[in-house]
């Protein structure tokens, strides 16, 4: 409240908790002795001592809020280190702030001259997030962490990469002259502030440690769990337990923290089992305005941080004018999360000295606010004035610091300036093999053992008594042929572990199943313990982890995607509750798991798995949108597929690990077919085959009618035949809907020359796979497919997915079964 915290707005506070005479003193009290218990050292005191102690602590550059937490020995370590006093900072630790300041000026105004009119989102006015930066790394390389990752938007962000990250200048230069590496990424490249990098940080006392600072997209603060991901992971790969030896680090703007629900979802997550990284250290730079929208806008609470506030996180808010300030909140934020491993914030008050970026005229909309940053001095020029005036450098000191900052800048731009950076004549693209080439079969012994971990039941363990029934089904069903999806799925995340391969799967309602198919985790009826079946088969349990996330997508799916990206010989599963319940996180799949690759080289083999089918459950439950995925589907980024039974699923997930291109893997999995006796496998079908993108039918050899589909429908053509005792439709399944298999559909057509072709699907005409298969048709170099006439049989185009009458949808099913055969 009363804190000297904003460079803008100086003055004197005052609040009546803080006026004395509020507490029945007066004046004439000042110089009276009161206990203070142990305040300051000392068990008794003059109230004008404890008062000036009191407005050193919290009244000066730095304010701290922590009274909200319930626990007390956090907020006795908190009040402790605060109530010291500042501590006096060395001479060589100063000159250290004033380079890391002078660079962060420096490079900025460098920048300004050199490509003038360019986009960077300057960090000028909010330069001393650099040594708080530098202040938190050197914290993690002396305490011997492994390592720092960073996550944060556009704002700085250069001058992170140049001046804590390691990214050389000469390789941000040859960006802003737009030169182009061919072979460097697949796809499209991004913008110079979006890509990220990764060095080894040395602190001034020799100490170092691995830095890493996440690519991401312009959506604000989408990198958060993105970043948290890669933490958990980097954390579960070093398995070093409780020792939380990987420091994750997210930059916010203030209006976006403040404004993104994903924050809240983040911080959501931090003390949760599953997502735990040991306490995350934000650094919001507030720099007072959200692009030209004012905080009395932006928000409805007092600080942009008191979001933060839901998990009983400690705020430290601190002038950005102040750069040892800013080093000590900084020292204080790393020490209590490596006491505590909880989240801390830093809200670091400061300016933005142009516009939102350097094309923006700020005064147009923030008009006193620029004039008073158009007088100010920079926090160089500040900090430099204060250390010669309390001669702890001479004036000469601080010129020399800046010309010779400013020489290396020139040196390097020189050097690199039209010049072509250097192609790596070893950079190869790593190619998808195609699915049929790739063994997957699993010996039948494996098959067996991995189904007898289902009834390996621990001494002592109660199974509930209308779960034990399902769990010896598991083993039955390889006798009778019967294996159905739960079966499969089961094998295959056996046969995956028995490779050595780490599995997580994370999603609402995961360990048992949306539909209560899964029972990956079995919790005991009488004490609430916990049994993992196929653990069983492993001698370190954390490889096979199901987890119920909380209700959310947004931050879930990003935090699978994350740790996705950095494990990589690990299944990586998000599942949906229902496919539709994936709109949350759209960010996500647009933003990381469509285009990372193609953007930034970044590898994911994350795999969603989206229950999808028409059976009569309304607009909301129905559909899983399969044709948002494939408009995104281009360069072979990611693999689409809707498999028919549990072991094309099985064989699916067998080949996805088996991928050395590692690309994301989208499935839409049954619901009602999750039993269908006509959707079950026999033991034979996983102890043979491979993937199948396409599935010829065996029982039609000539047809007059040939219907091709994906998922449920198939089971449903195929009793409809059964039912009419039609014997010319040959139905063919597509397993995979992307990348689009192209030879596979042209070779099924040519096996009927003259036949009617038709698409049929559940779904409305403008939805679903269609609009994607005929795009492809008219695409198609195929000489087969270019001749070949398919027509579309599917509900009509609606702007909703589905009806909402159970009566509707039985009349439009059946509708469309009578023209898929009359067509």
């Amino acid at each position: 409240m009363l804190a000297d915290t904003d460079p803008l707005e100086y003055k004197q506070r005052y609040h009546p908790d803080l006026d004395v005479v509020t507490h029945g003193l007066t004046l004439w009290d000042l110089d009276r002795e009161f206990a203070t218990g142990g305040f300051g050292g000392e068990s008794h005191s003059l109230l004008r001592k404890v008062l000036g102690r009191l407005r050193d602590s919290y009244c000066r550059s730095i304010g701290v809020e922590y009274m909200y937490i319930e626990n007390p020995e956090e907020r006795v370590w908190i009040q402790e280190h605060f109530e010291v006093g500042a501590p006096r900072i060395a001479r060589e630790e100063q000159l250290r702030i004033l380079r890391k300041i002078n660079s962060a000026e420096a490079f900025e105004a460098f920048l300004q001259t050199k490509f003038v009119g360019q986009k960077r989102f300057s960090l000028e006015g909010g330069e001393s997030v650099i040594p708080i930066l530098d202040a938190i790394l050197t914290g993690a390389a002396e305490a011997g962490l492994d390592e720092a990752c960073i996550g944060m938007s556009h704002r700085g962000r250069l001058n992170v990469l140049a001046n804590i990250a390691g990214k050389s200048y000469g390789q941000i230069f040859q960006e802003f002259e737009g030169n182009f590496i061919e072979n460097s990424v697949q796809g499209s490249g991004d913008v110079k502030y979006h890509l990220g990098t990764k060095s080894v940080f040395k602190a001034e006392s020799g100490a170092t440690t691995n830095v890493y600072l996440a690519a991401n997209p312009s959506h604000l603060e989408a990198v958060n769990p993105v970043l948290e991901g890669i933490v958990r992971a980097k954390q579960d790969i070093l398995n070093k337990k409780e020792i939380f030896s990987v420091l994750p680090i997210l930059v916010h703007g203030d209006a976006a923290f403040a404004g993104q629900g994903v924050v809240a979802e983040t911080l959501n997550i931090s003390q949760l089992r599953g997502y735990r990284t040991g306490g995350t250290i934000h650094v919001v730079i507030n720099n007072q305005v959200g692009f030209t929208t004012s905080p009395n806008a932006a928000r409805s609470t007092r600080y942009a941080t008191d979001v933060a506030k839901m998990i009983q996180a400690p705020v430290f808010h601190v002038n950005g004018d102040d750069p040892e300030a800013c080093v000590r909140v900084a020292r204080l934020a790393f020490e209590y999360r490596e006491k505590f491993n909880k989240d801390v914030v830093i809200d670091m008050v400061c300016y933005r000295r142009r516009g939102h970026n350097e094309g923006d005229e700020p005064s147009f909309t923030q008009p006193l606010m620029y004039k008073l940053i158009e007088a100010k001095r920079t926090v160089r020029k500040l900090y430099a004035e204060a250390l010669v005036g309390r001669g702890d450098i001479t004036p000469e000191e601080a010129d020399e610091i800046a010309k010779d900052f400013h020489a290396q800048l020139e040196a390097i731009f020189n050097a690199v300036h039209n010049n072509a950076p250097e192609e790596d004549p070893n950079f190869k693209v790593p190619k998808a093999p195609a699915p049929e080439s790739v063994d997957t079969a699993l010996a039948e012994e494996a098959v067996r053992k991995i189904a007898a971990t289902q009834v390996a039941i621990p001494e002592g363990f109660t199974v509930h008594p209308k779960l034990l029934p399902q769990l010896e089904r598991r083993v039955a069903m390889l006798q009778d042929g019967t294996i159905d999806w739960s079966g499969g799925e089961m094998i295959a995340f056996g046969a995956i572990l028995l490779d050595g391969h780490p599995i997580r799967v994370a999603g609402q309602d995961a360990r048992r199943g949306t539909f209560s198919n899964r029972h990956a985790v079995i919790i005991d009826k009488e004490n609430g313990s916990e049994w993992t079946p196929l653990r069983g088969l492993i001698s370190d349990e954390n490889q096979f982890f199901v987890i119920d996330s909380n209700l959310t997508e947004y931050a879930s799916m990003g935090f699978e995607y994350g740790y996705s990206v950095e494990r990589e010989n690990a299944l990586v599963i998000w599942e949906g509750q229902f496919g539709d319940f994936a709109n949350g996180a759209q960010t996500i799949v647009d933003e990381f798991i469509s285009s990372a690759l193609q953007k930034w080289g970044e590898r994911s083999s994350l795999v969603l798995l989206l229950p999808h089918g028409y059976e009569g459950q309304g607009p909301d439950h129905s559909s899983g949108r399969i044709e948002r995925y494939l408009t995104l589907c281009a360069e072979e980024n990611m693999t689409v597929a809707q498999p028919s039974n549990p072991a094309s699923y099985f064989h699916l997930l067998r080949w996805h690990m088996k991928n050395p291109a590692r690309r994301p893997l989208i499935v839409f999995t049954p619901k009602s077919m999750l039993r269908l006796k006509a959707a079950s496998s026999a033991i034979t079908d996983f102890t043979s085959g491979t993937f199948r993108p396409v599935i010829s039918d065996p029982n039609v050899e000539k047809a007059t009618r040939v219907i091709f589909c994906s998922g449920k429908i198939y089971h449903d053509l195929v009793a409809e035949r059964e039912k009419s005792g039609e014997r010319t439709t040959a139905i063919i399944r597509v397993e995979q809907l992307y990348p689009f298999p192209t030879e596979a559909i042209a070779n099924e057509v040519a096996k009927h020359p003259g036949a009617t072709l038709l698409w049929v699907q559940d779904e409305p005409a403008n939805q679903g796979p269609w609009p994607f298969f005929a795009l492809q048709l008219r695409e198609t170099q195929n000489e087969i497919l270019q001749v070949a006439n398919f027509r579309r049989v599917s509900r009509r185009a609606t702007a909703s997915p589905a009806t909402g009458s159970h009566y509707v949808h039985e009349e439009e099913e059946k509708a469309l079964l009578i023209e898929a055969f009359s067509r």
